[in-house]
């Protein structure tokens, strides 16, 4: 009877054995597609996960990442010895003695939950977890028809991961399996792999982390929410204690070491990475767009396109971060102080005013109409509703940003912080190596969280006098000097059909002096400007323009001479740049290369060059741009001298339009083109004052910031000197009392100017 029961056994226990080998097989193979499919060698290879795509300076430093699960992938190598230790001491200690399937710890797991009815963890080994990780083995596209099966799901789960454990550890060391494990975590607070929540949680790299540090980090693994240090401290430091004890009973620490690290606080250096913070905010939403179109243009090698968020792209730009930082800096510095300014003289009274200084009547109301809020709103209530009135001004709690004391939280309605926000002036910075069309520094605003738009090449507004060297360019393009005198008076275009037009000067009057075109362009004479308009005609400008870099359209109109025509930021810098690079102009950039995840190039980027005008009438603009800092009255001299001296030769034109909605300054050095523009985003939002509302008090101090920072550094190696002059010798005389004498002729221009059509 006793055998009988025996064979018994062995034959249950046979049968048991074999149909499990069996069923292992099934799984292994998908029979019939009933359990769903497991990754093929090549997956396991090559296995997937989504990494992020970083945004490099071109001096190395990380300006961003685009990502859908924000993950940078490390290698064993840059995992500090106390996070290892803490894993395996909580997560699989027998590791490096199982193949990817622990028969003890599975063992245990059973004789404690089934027979003593007691918890006793998952007893899954990190191979395993790996295997989830990667491979998604509980997700829906995973599973096969007996999936449905009472019962049968977690059976055919857990026999997939025990089978690509298995196989993970044939085709990866102990240490790459580890080290994948961490790459493919998640840990809370956005953050997914271990470099990104060292980051996040520390801002350190995983080889800095300390061992209480690695304690709480791998104590996330059980539950990221319920154990995060940020949103659940008190069980953070419980599961970090555990981790602790864990590793002092495996011997990886001392008791007392396990004691001292026990008794301390979690001290957290806590920054989640998203869009609105770090360096470089405005450029990286830019830029964006352009890596957007260029995966939807491009395709990798299994004819799929790219994914910018997921393939773990490396996108090396011109940008170079000190450059931006210094950018940076000097916008926050200098419209601070604006700000602060504008307010001053605004007071009480709303800046929205008209051109005869009065408020306009109903202009938030008409804004607000703009805003997603009410469009929202329309939606919901509909368009004639009174309940959307009600709700626009319904109080609500809101953060601020305020230049007093950065952000603040508090009750707003709808209407009120439209008003807050519509009342900061906005600015937009660029630089440029005019030499190959670096963009080095790109500042779009003064706080992309809060003002999201870009007023580096987004925004178009009208350039003022910052245009007038383009009428000049034509100027000396079509023989005239830079000496060549015209008399300061009043200048009048008739255009058929239209009143004619007589500009004024800045203050209002005119000296009736003779004086260089130079000169004239230093001093920004409008009546002066007008008249060359007048000589050349404004297809030629219009033409000129363009051919130096403006690609936004102008009007052919004899108002063009005083920047009538909207232009962007990174038009005229490019433009400008044209000057400084002898003729020859490069449409900025701003892509170097796009390398994929394994630093393979796909895309080496080159700039656009084309001649535009000679290396002559280019040093002769250079000599006309310099005129602002060197003549008498010049726009430019308020500038300090420190950026001046050794010999420093420097270009500079200011702008101010009509109602000084917009100052403009134009800066360029012999190796660094840059502009500024400063306003309101909308063209009503100025001062009253047209003084305190000049290019010279709103923009120029940014530049003067900027540059003198730069000059400062001189790990930059941007030295100060001269514009180097053409190699041939000038067809043309630029020391004017040699012209003068030479010439002695003013035939052409001693006429009246009043009594001139266009």
């Amino acid at each position: 009877m006793t055998s009988k029961i025996i064979k018994i056994i062995w034959l249950v226990f046979a049968a048991i054995t074999i149909g499990f080998v069996l069923f292992v097989m099934a799984v292994n193979v998908n029979f019939l597609g009933l359990f769903g499919e497991l990754p093929d060698f090549k997956a396991l290879e090559n296995p997937k996960s989504e990494e992020a795509s970083v945004l490099y300076s071109t001096d190395g430093v990380i300006l961003g990442s685009y990502f859908r699960e924000n993950r940078s992938p490390v290698t064993f190598s840059e995992l500090s010895p106390n996070l290892v230790n803490a894993l395996i001491a909580t997560e699989d200690v027998r590791f490096e003695k199982h193949s990817g399937i622990d028969l003890q710890s599975m063992g245990r797991v059973l004789f404690k939950s089934l027979i003593l009815r007691q918890g006793a963890g998952g007893g899954s080994t990190l191979s395993q977890q790996t295997a989830k990780n990667l491979f998604k083995t509980r997700n829906l596209e995973s599973q096969g028809a007996l999936s449905r099966v009472p019962g049968l799901k977690m059976l055919i789960i857990k026999t997939k991961e025990w089978i690509v454990a298995a196989k993970l550890e044939k085709a990866y060391t102990k240490d790459e399996i580890l080290t994948l494990y961490l790459n493919t975590s998640e840990f809370g607070s956005n953050a997914y792999g271990i470099k990104t929540a060292s980051k996040t949680f520390f801002n350190k790299n995983p080889d800095e982390l300390e061992i209480q540090e690695s304690a709480v980090l791998v104590g996330l693994f059980k539950a990221p929410t319920f154990y995060s240090p940020v949103f659940n401290p008190e069980n953070s430091l419980r599961r970090r204690n555990t981790v602790l004890v864990q590793m002092a009973k495996y011997n990886f620490i001392s008791k007392a070491e396990r004691d001292s690290l026990m008794a301390m606080p979690i001290e957290l250096d806590y920054k989640v990475e998203n869009q609105n913070q770090g360096m470089a905010t405005y450029f990286r939403e830019v830029i964006k767009g352009d890596l957007l179109k260029w995966t939807r243009e491009n395709l990798k090698p299994d004819g799929t396109p790219y994914d910018l968020f997921g393939d773990g792209l490396r996108i090396f730009t011109t940008i170079d971060s000190r450059l931006q930082r210094f950018g940076e800096e000097a916008m926050v510095e200098h419209m601070r102080e604006l700000q602060k300014r504008f307010e001053d003289e605004m007071g009480n009274r709303d800046p929205w005013i008209d051109e005869n200084g009065r408020v306009i009547p109903n202009f938030l109301e008409n804004q607000v109409k703009r805003t997603e809020a009410y469009r929202n709103l329309v939606r919901q209530y509909g368009a004639n509703s009174d309940s959307i009135n009600i709700k626009l001004n319904e109080k609500k709690r809101m953060q601020i940003f305020t230049w007093d004391t950065g952000e603040i939280d508090t009750l707003m309605s709808t209407m009120d912080s439209l008003r807050h926000f519509k009342k900061h002036l906005q600015a937009g910075f660029m630089s440029m190596d005019p030499h190959n069309g670096h963009i080095k520094a790109w500042v779009g605003g003064i706080n992309y969280k809060y003002f999201k738009f870009d007023h580096v090449r987004q925004a178009k507004r009208q350039p003022g006098s910052t245009f007038k060297p383009f009428v000049y360019a034509a100027a000396i393009e079509n023989g005239y000097s830079p000496c060549y005198s015209v008399i300061d008076q009043p200048v009048e275009i008739n255009i058929p059909g239209q009143p004619a037009w007589i500009p004024k000067n800045a203050d209002g009057k005119f000296s009736y002096e003779r004086m260089t075109i130079r000169t004239a362009m230093a001093q920004s004479i409008n009546s002066i400007t007008a008249f060359m308009m007048k000589k050349l005609g404004p297809k030629v400008v219009v033409e000129t323009a363009h051919r130096l870099g403006i690609t936004s359209e102008l009007d052919e109109v004899p108002a063009l001479a005083l920047g009538t025509s909207d232009v962007s930021v990174y038009e005229l810098v490019g433009a400008m740049s044209t000057f400084v690079n002898k003729g020859e102009h490069i449409t900025p950039f701003y892509i170097d290369r796009i390398e994929d995840k394994f630093g393979n190039i796909l895309q080496q980027f080159t700039p656009k060059k084309r001649p535009a005008m000679s290396e002559e009438h280019a040093y002769l603009m250079l000599h006309m741009m310099r005129g602002g800092f060197e003549e008498t009255g010049g726009t430019s001299q308020g500038i300090p001298w420190a950026l001046r001296d050794e010999g420093n030769e420097l270009g500079g034109k200011t702008g101010t339009t009509q109602n000084a909605s917009d100052g403009w300054y134009m800066g360029l050095s012999k190796d660094l083109v840059s502009g500024v523009w400063v306003g309101g985003d909308d063209r009503a939002i100025h001062f009253r004052s047209w003084i305190s509302g000049q290019g010279s008090r709103t923009a120029r101090p940014i530049w003067v910031k900027y540059m003198t920072k730069v000059y400062a550094d001189p790990n930059l190696g941007y030295t100060k000197g001269p514009f180097p002059r053409p190699e041939r010798p000038l067809s043309i005389e630029i020391d004017c009392n040699e012209y003068e004498r030479s010439s002695n002729r003013f035939t052409d221009f001693d006429f009246d100017s009043r009594k001139n059509d266009f």
